[in-house]
């Protein structure tokens, strides 16, 4: 397949690498922060608009971008019915106005807070756990996430897919709080709390804590290779057959 890649950071490179061992082609790679240079292989561009020419050429586009830079992006793609694998994370109160133009534009769409093969087996892992454990009244849930000091949201979407997931399995908790508690929680809260330090990828944990025991399932990651990996999967899910609308990994799993 032919891909442009949208974002060039440490992701980008990561995707790079990954498509080629996957015998794909990245024909243009967009960041508005590297310096334009259209005699590069891959040619890089500062702009969508400036990759024009190339993005005619391309099956699909892979966006590893920022929260303000993916909506518009996305749009832009969808318009121009180019199938957008979008792994930035921070937009998604916009999801219902992308996912609409997505599917008035007749393009296609997959999004996912986590592209991580590991981490979206983990959420099935955690969905079931939160089941299981309902019943048992003895058992409080909740959980929290630790990701490098340079990640721009906070919480993670990871931890935001995670959260949702269990609530909707825990009849005893209404509401999230990702928020810092100066406060006693009341029954009906699910914390889930976030900590920024240093390098690392990205770990997510849900506890069930009881007076006599506590049981712990978490994830880790060792790097961002599963990130890149999982996204080049869900862009040749994506393209495989000619989908049009919008797709979580959720489909990718079904």
């Amino acid at each position: 397949m032919k891909v442009a890649l949208i974002g060039y950071g440490r992701m980008g490179k990561l995707l790079e690498q990954r498509l080629v061992e996957k015998g794909h082609d990245v024909l243009a790679i967009v960041d508005q922060w590297q310096e334009k240079d259209k005699n590069l292989s891959p040619a890089l561009y500062s702009s969508l608009n400036e990759a024009m020419g190339e993005l005619k050429n391309i099956d699909a586009a892979i966006d590893f971008t920022l929260p303000d830079s993916a909506p518009g992006n996305i749009l832009f793609l969808a318009a121009n019915k180019i199938p957008v694998v979008c792994g930035t994370t921070g937009w998604h109160d916009r999801l219902p106005e992308i996912s609409q133009a997505v599917k008035d534009a007749g393009s296609s769409l997959l999004w996912s807070t986590n592209f991580s093969l590991g981490i979206n087996l983990f959420f099935h892992i955690a969905s079931y756990a939160a089941k299981l454990v309902d019943p048992f009244m003895d058992y409080d849930v909740a959980g929290f996430e630790i990701h490098h000091n340079n990640k721009a949201d906070s919480p993670s979407g990871t931890a935001r897919t995670l959260a949702e997931k269990v609530l909707a399995q825990t009849s005893r908790k209404k509401k999230i709080v990702y928020e810092m508690l100066d406060r006693k929680p009341d029954k009906e809260e699910l914390h889930y709390a976030s900590l920024r330090v240093g390098f690392a990828p990205g770990s997510h944990s849900l506890i069930f804590d009881s007076a006599a025991d506590s049981i712990e399932i978490s994830h880790k990651a060792r790097n961002r290779e599963g990130f890149a990996a999982g996204a080049v999967l869900a862009m040749e899910w994506l393209c495989a057959k000619k989908r049009t609308g919008v797709f979580t990994m959720e489909d990718v799993f079904a």
